[in-house]
């Protein structure tokens, strides 16, 4: 998931997520933690990139596209401009702001539509402890970082090309 607030970009390696229609329209559903710096940009924007690498087996960890997922999955944007660090070539977008990569080719440009945070009390016990441990140094020790679904309607869609 790539962003762009004002001058700044940023992505970020996203596991869950879903496509499909709603209120007949094609929707991206991205969850992001409440805590990512994702968030925080989408909050602003209100649009994101969803970038694809185009073959599975170039996903392995010791890949250069299992590099870049691993390395944008694991470090903040606050603390670091990764398309800097990994070499990635951003590619102005068609309908927003956020822009493609071209090493992740295949592109859906996604407006927000809507988004949900989870319901802490729909989540059973054991995965709301295994999934959402409570954050060291919280203030009552008992605040988790939890999930926001995006529901992003898709506006745009093409595969990059070098």
């Amino acid at each position: 998931v790539t962003t762009k607030l004002g001058d700044e970009v940023n992505t970020m390696t996203v596991a869950w997520g879903f496509l499909g229609i709603e209120w007949n329209k094609l929707i991206v559903n991205a969850l992001i933690r409440e805590s990512r710096h994702t968030h925080g940009m989408l909050g602003g924007s209100g649009e994101f990139s969803l970038n694809v690498p185009l073959y599975y087996r170039e996903q392995q960890e010791d890949s250069a596209v299992g590099k870049i997922m691993g390395y944008c999955g694991t470090k903040s944007g606050r603390d670091t401009d990764k398309f800097a660090d990994m070499g990635l070539t951003p590619v102005p977008g068609d309908k927003i702001a956020a822009p493609g990569i071209l090493e992740a080719p295949l592109t859906l440009e996604c407006k927000v539509l809507y988004r949900q945070d989870q319901d802490l009390q729909a989540i059973p016990a054991d995965l709301l402890e295994r999934f959402y441990p409570p954050v060291a140094g919280s203030p009552s020790g008992a605040e988790r970082d939890f999930h926001t679904m995006y529901f992003g309607e898709v506006v745009g869609a093409y595969i990059l090309e070098k």
